[in-house]
């Protein structure tokens, strides 16, 4: 008797066992699929859903909280108008959308998707077709998304905006003069020395001097960080001396440099940390490489004196680099 019970019981664990599988639990959400929800999800809340916590509570301790409910509207009306659009979850194209009334598309296209386990960098760049034909547009931005996972949920943690000027491709250049004559001929700008090597100020953004100022910005950061946490030290990571959140600061948001800064990309250079050795650490190396050719490289380290390499390599600065005078 025992012998048969034990037996229904078996079938009916299997039975349970087999629906559950038949009926497939949900997959997880992709950091692909968490950006398409985050920007054109019909659902209210989708968007601050993927913010990271501390820009929620910055944004409602600002009172900006609301203007969101507007961009989620505008985002739901945009998909339920007379446009075709559509968002994928795989393939080359993250988002298209047609336009009957002048003939265009816009396609969101995807150059690469860097997944390393709980983060995953999504790099997008923008197309826009008219009557079928792809349009030259220069200007117009690159974007990475770096998603991070935070108690499952994929989070955008950074958002980095790249702008690409071909300046040898010859169409570029013949439309560039093209805007520069008529602004001239518009008296918008002098006739004469209208481009001069003295346009951009020294103190102007991307002049070495503005990447010194940042450098000294995080220098200084770097200093306060390492005598109010004492029991860490100096820290490698540049998000740690952000300075954009609610609460009170911590060793993971200081609150000592700008959240543009802690981006790690400013003035056209890529500022890195690196170094960081021992409990507490002891030291650090802050470098600027520039994200384009025919600038110099600028580095430093806990001394707070920065020092160039001609060549524009970080590591040359850090091995043998001279002192900014």
């Amino acid at each position: 008797m025992r012998t048969i019970a034990n037996a229904l019981a078996f079938l009916m664990l299997g039975s349970v066992i087999l629906r559950a599988q038949s009926s497939g639990a949900p997959a997880p959400q992709t950091a692909r699929q968490a950006l398409i929800e985050m920007f054109f999800g019909k659902t209210p809340g989708t968007f601050t859903k993927h913010l990271p916590p501390a820009m929620i509570a910055a944004l409602e301790k600002s009172g900006a909280m609301t203007k969101l409910q507007f961009y989620e509207l505008f985002a739901k009306q945009m998909q339920t108008n007379q446009n075709a659009f559509e968002s994928f979850d795989t393939g080359p194209v993250l988002v298209s959308a047609d336009f009957a009334q002048n003939a265009s598309q816009f396609e969101v296209v995807v150059e690469n998707d860097a997944l390393r386990g709980d983060e995953d960098d999504i790099e997008v760049s923008f197309r826009i077709y008219k009557d079928k034909q792809l349009q030259r547009r220069p200007f117009l931005p690159g974007v990475t998304f770096a998603m991070k996972m935070e108690s499952g949920v994929w989070i955008l943690n950074d958002l980095i905006v790249t702008v690409h000027l071909p300046l040898s491709d010859p169409d570029f250049i013949a439309g560039l003069a093209t805007g520069l004559n008529a602004a001239a001929a518009h008296g918008n700008m002098p006739v004469q020395n209208q481009i001069s090597p003295n346009a951009v100020g020294v103190n102007a953004p991307g002049s070495d001097a503005s990447v010194q100022a940042a450098m000294r910005t995080i220098l200084s950061a770097e200093a306060t960080y390492t005598s109010t946490y004492p029991t860490v030290g100096y820290t490698c990571t540049l998000s740690d001396l952000d300075g954009f959140g609610g609460g009170q600061p911590n060793e993971h948001q200081a609150m000592l440099i700008p959240i543009g800064l802690a981006g790690g990309r400013k003035y056209g250079y890529t500022f890195v940390l690196s170094g960081c050795e021992g409990t507490p650490a002891t030291s650090f190396h802050l470098t600027a490489a520039p994200m384009g050719l025919g600038r110099r490289a600028f580095c430093a380290d806990q001394s707070g004196a920065i020092r160039f390499s001609a060549n524009g390599n970080p590591a040359s600065c850090l091995a043998s680099g001279s002192p900014v005078q």
